[in-house]
């Protein structure tokens, strides 16, 4: 860990925090966090490091049967870029940076690249597995034990964001078990958690997500959305009337996006 020197609190530091303090936005705001979803293949890559967002996220798995982590999403299983390259990219931006991984295999290889970037990533690190079943969630999870274990030990320093499989309906939600089995895993870690929640889900889960964010300080909620998920502006605009609004972030698709940024006032 020593060896790595990471500035002190920059992979954990709340992007609402450090991109206040390096004055990117305006105010100490979840929504003013402009996302790119999955940077996937070197043009999405090229094109991220050009654009004014601030948190970068790509999906992460194994190519084929060897060892090198590459970026794609499921049912993808080859891409023209690597994690490493990726990572090499990055490095020459300000951006922050958001992992998400779609097999336990492709955790260790990856966190070992990370590991050897260190000191010129100084902005928020979240590192992000679906580790429970949730709400009609087909696929299996990662192991969430396996997952946690691998993260913290070789990234103590990172943000941690954990979620569940989800089918989408429409007026489902998180029910009870599911956050607090969620709650009873997080209680031995000692980084910031951010959980990942579907928009369409959230509207019928607010007491049991108020609860779980109710449970540590460090805890956020990051909502984000399948491409053909049916929910509306006015199911973004409630999650943010009952929530502290440092505590959301929202990695969402056009037009909902504009469109709930112009509701709020964030974009004109």
């Amino acid at each position: 860990r020593g060896s790595r020197r990471v500035p002190a609190g920059a992979w954990s530091e709340w992007p609402v925090d450090h991109f206040l303090r390096s004055g990117l936005i305006g105010a100490r705001d979840g929504a003013a966090v402009r996302w790119f979803h999955a940077a996937n293949s070197r043009a999405r890559a090229a094109e991220a490091a050009r654009s004014d967002v601030h948190m970068v996220e790509v999906d992460v798995l194994l190519r084929g049967g060897d060892r090198d982590p590459i970026l794609a999403h499921p049912p993808d299983t080859d891409s023209d870029i690597t994690l490493q390259e990726w990572l090499a990219q990055m490095v020459s931006t300000n951006k922050g940076i958001k992992l998400d991984f779609k097999s336990l295999a492709a955790v260790g290889p990856s966190l070992e690249l990370l590991g050897q970037v260190g000191q010129p990533l100084d902005r928020p690190v979240w590192l992000n597995g679906d580790i429970l079943p949730g709400p009609r969630g087909s696929r299996a999870p990662l192991d969430a034990r396996a997952f946690l274990g691998a993260v913290t030990s070789s990234c103590p320093e990172a943000t941690l964001s954990l979620g569940w499989t989800t089918g989408c309906h429409r007026g489902q939600g998180y029910e009870w078990p599911m956050v607090q089995e969620m709650s009873q895993l997080c209680q031995p870690l000692s980084q910031p958690v951010t959980f990942a929640v579907r928009a369409a889900l959230v509207p019928s889960s607010i007491p049991q997500l108020h609860w779980l964010l109710q449970q540590c300080p460090r805890y956020s909620l990051t909502v984000w959305t399948g491409k053909e998920d049916m929910y509306s502006v006015e199911d973004l605009l409630l999650i943010r009337e009952n929530f502290d609004k440092s505590r959301v972030y929202y990695d969402i698709f056009e037009p909902q996006n504009s469109e709930f940024k112009k509701a709020i006032g964030l974009e004109w």
